[in-house]
């Protein structure tokens, strides 16, 4: 899996202070999606494990708390990206269980298969549904479109 960017501390992606990784890979093709570059599987840099330590050194960084993790993208519940994220998020919990994960998908939670629902039980906030250029809201809360449904799935 690659990704194109990463954020050590990120604000804007979810609650509180976060590391944020945007992955590579979409193939909902979304009219108006803001991140078009993101949609190549090719795009970015190889996610391997000296990326994957970092994001979990920084997420046990005490100087910089952070409330979790973000996973956007792309999309990160692409069966090419699930692969490679069920066992990072499966860390993440282990290593630093007082942090939440959020993720953004172009899926709806119904649509979701058997691999990708693995994904879930890792995951404390999903936003689901593809953008919808025609339903976009500026003022809406981690959503860009109001069809998107932001699933709490563990208190936080």
């Amino acid at each position: 899996m690659n990704y194109l960017q990463y954020y050590p501390t990120d604000v804007i992606n979810g609650e509180g202070t976060r590391c944020t990784l945007f992955v590579s890979g979409c193939t909902h093709g979304c009219k108006g999606c803001y991140n078009q570059k993101s949609w190549s599987f090719s795009a970015g840099i190889l996610f391997d494990e000296a990326m994957e330590q970092q994001i979990i050194n920084d997420l046990k960084d005490t100087r910089i708390k952070r409330q979790g993790l973000t996973l956007s993208g792309g999309d990160p519940l692409h069966p090419r990206n699930v692969e490679t994220l069920l066992p990072f998020v499966q860390r993440v919990k282990r290593e630093c269980p007082d942090k939440d994960i959020w993720v953004w998908t172009g899926y709806k939670l119904d649509e979701l298969d058997k691999n990708q629902r693995a994904m879930l039980p890792y995951i404390d906030v999903l936003i689901d549904g593809k953008f919808e250029q025609e339903k976009a809201d500026p003022s809406l809360v981690w959503r860009g479109s109001a069809n998107q449904v932001i699933h709490r799935f563990k208190n936080i």
